[in-house]
């Protein structure tokens, strides 16, 4: 059985991660980008290697770890710093991306999850057979984020101006969940797609 390829994308806030523990939860192969990015930031690996290149030893902690802040700290401050790790940054986590990819095909799992914040906006939505948006209000998006980051209304509202706009994202898509509703109702939506592309 060939396997269903799914690029399941959202906004800030928008509860794709729920979603993807839900997914995960009745069997799906998640495949996380910002949990490839984590993996490559590891003393030794290939992300390690180009930020220590670039950046040299000052981004490091005592332990010899990446200084997530330290980095983000540049970054945000000089955005041309920003185009220039992503440049760096992005060939190398897509290498390892698609290695999982192959890898979960090899071994024939029915659903394959590529969990990627900026499906649309990187253009690995063709790497999927088709796209998955969990889609809230902008106002609920907005509430949402105040609560969890405890961010002022001015704070969320740049955050989430700063993405490309779930409308245009929906246009894209070719499955919205919507998730303005309660969590058990986007879990029932969650397992009507599962049973639609897996056949147990």
């Amino acid at each position: 059985m060939k396997s269903v390829v799914v690029g399941l994308t959202g906004g800030i806030a928008s509860g794709k991660s729920t979603v993807s523990q839900f997914l995960q939860e009745l069997g799906a192969c998640v495949i996380d980008a910002d949990d490839v990015a984590h993996s490559l930031s590891e003393p030794g690996q290939s992300l390690y290697k180009a930020y220590v290149e670039h950046f040299g030893s000052d981004v490091l902690t005592p332990e010899g770890k990446l200084d997530r802040g330290a980095i983000a700290q540049r970054v945000f401050s000089r955005p041309e710093e920003k185009q220039r790790l992503d440049e760096l940054a992005h060939p190398l986590i897509l290498k390892e991306f698609k290695r999982r990819l192959q890898s979960a095909k090899d071994a024939n799992e029915p659903l394959i999850v590529l969990d990627v914040p900026l499906l649309f906006e990187a253009g690995w939505d063709k790497m999927a057979d088709e796209t998955w948006l969990v889609y809230v209000t902008e106002k609920e998006q907005m509430q949402r984020l105040c609560k969890r980051n405890s961010f002022s209304e001015e704070e969320a509202w740049a955050r989430i101006r700063s993405q490309m706009p779930l409308s245009e994202k929906v246009v894209k898509a070719d499955v919205c969940i919507d998730n303005d509703g309660s969590v058990e109702q986007t879990r029932s939506a969650v397992y009507e797609l599962w049973k639609e592309r897996v056949h147990e």
